[in-house]
């Protein structure tokens, strides 16, 4: 792997055999991704937006999972090819950040719907207005073409696994801050995909940016407030689960 690990050390204990690593998934950039067409077009080195926040939005966030839970987590990420043999196997939780502008491919989504199927989560991020959302539907029904996106409703388990986030609101990204959204998506909804046992096997933050919200949890110039949902939402996603 070439691309940046960016300006933020290695914590203590990076290599330690845990419980459970986090696993931020890469993907090839689609119609929207805003990185095509640049030079190196290979997602594997990072030239498509699922580097965006990373790493330190993983390692801020895996910091307050470390903090506020039992969980026994390795305070740094792993980097998830869905095509590289069986290594998302390995992982309970997978996340996807601008999932309004990838371009998971079709061979990529079975592999998805297979590690679904075997119990795994997918959080998908960063999704805004009705074109990424668009985006993401399409590529998700590589996955699931026999299954829908729902609202979540504010009953499930899900939003009371750790924290009752019965109060929640638009997580706005850094670089939006002033006009308080993106692309239009001025209502924020959290939706799912459920197997056929009611559990919510992918989630997808519709009009949020959670992933700055983990990546500017220590900037004072960014309201506590997105990162204190934020964190509280990722924190409840990891231990459903890993319990359900």
């Amino acid at each position: 792997m070439e691309y940046s690990l960016g300006s933020i050390p290695l914590p203590t204990g990076w290599d330690r055999e845990t419980e459970f690593v986090f696993g931020r998934i890469m993907f090839p950039g689609g119609p929207l991704d805003g990185y095509r067409g640049r030079e190196d077009p290979d997602y594997h080195r990072g030239r498509s937006l699922w580097t965006q926040d990373y790493p330190r939005a993983d390692r801020h966030f895996l910091e307050a999972v470390r903090r506020l839970t039992r969980v026994d987590a390795r305070p740094v990420e792993q980097v998830v090819d869905l095509e590289d043999g069986n290594d998302v196997f390995d992982h309970p939780f997978i996340y996807a950040v601008q999932a309004g502008e990838w371009g998971l491919t079709e061979k990529q989504g079975k592999i998805l719907r297979d590690y679904l199927d075997r119990g795994g989560f997918f959080m998908a991020d960063d999704i805004h207005g009705t074109d990424e959302w668009g985006q993401f539907i399409e590529r998700i029904g590589y996955a699931f073409p026999d299954r829908q996106v729902q609202d979540i409703p504010n009953e499930d388990q899900i939003f009371h696994s750790v924290f009752d986030l019965d109060d929640r609101y638009i997580i706005v990204g850094y670089e939006h801050l002033r006009e308080g959204s993106k692309k239009g998506g001025t209502v924020p909804y959290w939706r799912a995909i459920y197997d056929d046992k009611g559990r919510v096997i992918v989630q997808a933050m519709y009009n949020s940016d959670t992933g700055d919200s983990w990546e500017f949890a220590d900037d004072p110039s960014y309201p506590e407030k997105y990162s204190a949902l934020g964190i509280r939402l990722g924190v409840n996603y990891i231990v459903y689960a890993m319990t359900h």
